[in-house]
């Protein structure tokens, strides 16, 4: 499901709060109990919150994603403010390296008239979507193809990349903790994206509000590793200060 307005501001309540009680959230937003239980009913149903006695929170392991399917639904509008924003800014005759994630291949649809592009990807996805622009040579990565989303990790991967030197590594993340550390759930994609930092230019990072205050097991890098940030709200506190402070542009898709 895609969560409607009022959803998605319930779960950023939960977010920033990490748990609340059902007649809270009916207070918070002015609506009755019997709206609030629809809600977390069909937010849940979607493996989007968490139901326990008394109340409701987010997800939040920190060993295992959102599955594929629902994180291509989940903040789709947002998803795809970010990737016109990020196809803006991508130079027509530029190489880039672009990994796994629904962040990124949403952004892989705006590129679909870019002239002159190389775009190595470990993402079959990305490749596919891409393989449509006649001007642009896709190069994909060896490695083991993950059959829940189809992207490309595993040593093999990582010694593949190795070989190049792009203008532009474009990367999603699952989490940005409020230490400025980016950090995702498989430490396998984990060395691949890390191979992708150490392999470009500039290293841009794409990522929707959501991902920000959220936990994850692997850390992969931090904000001073990062040259701009593309995302589609103001990040909240601490963010701007770290961001500031590591030199990371911020560019808010509206």
């Amino acid at each position: 499901m895609t969560p409607n307005p009022r959803q998605a501001q319930l779960m950023d309540e939960l977010r920033a709060r990490g748990s609340m009680s059902v007649e809270a959230l009916a207070d918070q937003f002015g609506v009755t109990l019997q709206t609030v239980r629809r809600d977390v009913k069909l937010l849940s149903e979607a493996g989007l919150l968490a139901r326990f006695h008394g109340g409701v929170r987010l997800p939040s392991s920190t060993t295992e994603n959102i599955a594929y399917r629902q994180r291509q639904q989940l903040n789709e509008s947002a998803k795809q403010r970010i990737a016109r924003a990020v196809a803006k800014s991508v130079p027509n005759g530029c190489s880039l390296i672009i990994n796994i994630g629904t962040t990124t291949e949403a952004i892989a649809r705006e590129l679909l008239h870019h002239k002159g592009l190389r775009v190595i990807t470990n993402n079959l996805n990305v490749a596919a979507i891409l393989s449509d622009n006649p001007d642009c040579e896709v190069i994909v990565a060896g490695g083991v193809v993950r059959s829940r989303d189809r992207g490309i990790v595993g040593e093999v991967t990582v010694d593949f990349i190795s070989q190049f030197k792009v203008d532009i590594g474009l990367i999603g993340i699952s989490g940005i903790e409020a230490d400025g550390t980016l950090r995702d759930f498989d430490y396998r994609e984990v060395k691949v994206a890390r191979a992708i930092l150490e392999h470009s230019r500039e290293v841009w990072l794409a990522t929707d509000h959501s991902k920000f205050n959220r936990p994850a097991m692997v850390q992969l890098a931090r904000f001073d590793e990062v040259d701009m940030l593309f995302t589609d709200a103001p990040p909240p506190d601490p963010f701007p200060k770290l961001l500031a402070n590591a030199g990371v542009q911020c560019e808010v898709a509206r």
